[in-house]
């Protein structure tokens, strides 16, 4: 009788399902998922919800530096043995479905299964050029291109292929946060774009691709 085929590693379903060393946690509306300062012992994957990153200096202030959604990581740093305290905290900012992977666990997937090391590596080198890209655009554009790229980016433009609703909420505050601008400033560039149908308030923040007028225009 022939031995049954071992079925090919499917990273997607790794990242579906809990199992040794990873839990499946449900996070509602406002609840961190991690806070600055504690242990960095295990990496989230983001399956459903978004979540926000935000860092908090000696001086007591907070900023948001990112804003992220489903099929993102969170922790990463942790894999890494120069980081055994978390660098940001994580908050729950709809509710959330999020993949809990220890840090044993994640390694030890990474050494043995190609398919999902390389995922992994996709990801990263994904974000590390999405993070030089923020610097460049805090650097060199203007807050109002600064607004409109971080709403396409919240509205994983490009990914799908498709405008989507961002959130059902986002205050204005967080995105000043981002951009590195007023509440008044984005306050005034959200009308803006409203006015030339860039954006929609349909139960949501809908974004529109023509947004990506106001990226590229000189």
């Amino acid at each position: 009788m022939a031995r049954g085929k071992t079925r090919p590693f499917d990273p997607k379903a790794f990242l579906a399902q809990s199992g040794l060393g990873r839990t499946i946690l449900q996070y509602p509306k406002n609840q961190a998922i991690f806070v600055q300062g504690e242990p960095a012992d295990a990496v989230f994957y983001i399956q459903k919800g978004r979540v926000k990153l935000t860092v908090l200096s000696q001086q007591g202030k907070e900023a948001t530096i990112a804003l992220l959604g489903p099929e993102d990581f969170l922790g990463e740093g942790c894999i890494t043995s120069d980081q055994p305290q978390r660098m940001a905290s994580a908050t729950a900012i709809t509710e959330c479905s999020v993949l809990r992977i220890q840090k044993q666990a994640m390694l030890g997937a990474l050494h043995r299964e190609h398919a999902f090391s390389d995922l992994f590596v996709a990801y990263l080198v994904t974000r590390n050029s999405q993070i030089q890209e923020d610097l460049v655009d805090q650097l060199f554009n203007s807050a109002e291109k600064r607004l409109a790229r971080t709403l396409l980016l919240l509205a994983r433009f490009g990914k799908e292929g498709r405008s989507e609703t961002v959130l059902p909420k986002i205050s204005q505050e967080t995105l000043a946060e981002m951009v590195g601008t007023t509440r008044a400033r984005v306050n005034f560039f959200m009308n803006r774009f409203r006015r030339l149908g860039f954006i929609h308030y349909n139960g949501g923040l809908e974004i529109h691709s023509s947004l990506l007028d106001v990226v590229l225009h000189d």
